[in-house]
């Protein structure tokens, strides 16, 4: 073995502790999947393996875009690598969010089998992005049947809004019965677990948005306030949180009111310094 060989050699053993590895957006500007996800992750402890899924300038909501959703090729390329460096193995939580396109979701539903296959500990957090109510559904043609019928499924914990509830369950979730039995219905399909984001239930205070958890039957409810602020990246955000938090030992209720509390102080802070992008200081997050 030469020099430069030995230098080529990868280290004998990982770094310890919590790892996720996260699949969705990536932008240059902004608050939303990736850059909002990320440091939260980071922040709490957890080392992150980061596969994107697109290369775009910013959210769509700014007057221009620029970059493009990646090729399938190019993820599932990255996804090669990220198995060939023995991550898969080491790993608690794998996280999907947004995925571009329907060829990307298919790539990812072939990974999520292939690394449940070789690590059965994994758990799957599947954050069905689709949508919301206001814009509609805003993803490509495709992505909303391939969620509902190829990754929801392999899902161990899913973590839609109140909208992509309705969407992936076919049926209204307006007040608390209505909402679990579209819960219940979803995880006859596959996740036992499934926390419900932006909630505004029929008997929901005004002045309160709701988080639901629905663990294998049992429901909790987790009240935050209601702020005068909707910036992209929100379920970006609490998705990340959530699956640093369950990384780190938590219980999925515990998990969720710790990612509950560190959204709703981004959003007040971000409300305060009157930004338009999600403001994301570690001291706000961490517990």
């Amino acid at each position: 073995m030469t020099d430069d060989d030995s230098q080529r050699q990868p280290p004998a053993a990982l770094s310890k502790g919590p790892r996720i590895i996260s699949i969705q957006s990536q932008v240059v500007h902004g608050s939303v999947g990736h850059n909002a996800a990320l440091f939260p992750m980071q922040a709490l402890g957890v080392a992150v393996a980061a596969v994107p899924t697109t290369l775009l300038s910013n959210h769509p909501r700014y007057p221009t875009l620029r970059g493009r959703v990646l090729d399938a090729a190019l993820v599932a390329d990255l996804l090669v690598g990220v198995a060939e460096r023995g991550l898969i193995e080491t790993t608690s939580i794998l996280l999907t969010g947004y995925l571009g396109s329907a060829e990307i979701g298919a790539v990812v539903g072939d990974f999520v089998d292939r690394a449940k296959a070789r690590n059965p500990q994994l758990v799957y957090l599947c954050d069905p992005v689709i949508g919301d109510d206001g814009p509609g559904v805003f993803v490509a043609p495709g992505l909303v049947d391939l969620i509902r019928d190829r990754l929801v499924p392999a899902a161990a914990i899913l973590t839609p809004n109140q909208f992509e509830l309705e969407i992936l369950a076919g049926a209204p979730a307006r007040d608390l019965s209505s909402l679990k039995r579209a819960a219940a219905l979803i995880s006859t399909r596959g996740p036992g677990r499934i926390v419900v984001t932006g909630c505004a239930l029929a008997d929901t205070p005004p002045d309160r948005i709701e988080t639901i958890v629905y663990d294998r039957g049992v429901v909790h409810r987790i009240a935050a306030p209601r702020l005068p602020i909707r910036p992209n990246g929100a379920g970006d955000l609490f998705a990340g949180l959530l699956a640093a938090h369950l990384a780190n030992g938590k219980a999925l209720f515990e998990a969720s009111q710790s990612a509950v509390r560190g959204v709703s102080a981004v959003l007040a802070r971000t409300l305060a310094e009157g930004a338009y992008e999600l403001r994301i200081l570690a001291k706000d997050i961490l517990p």
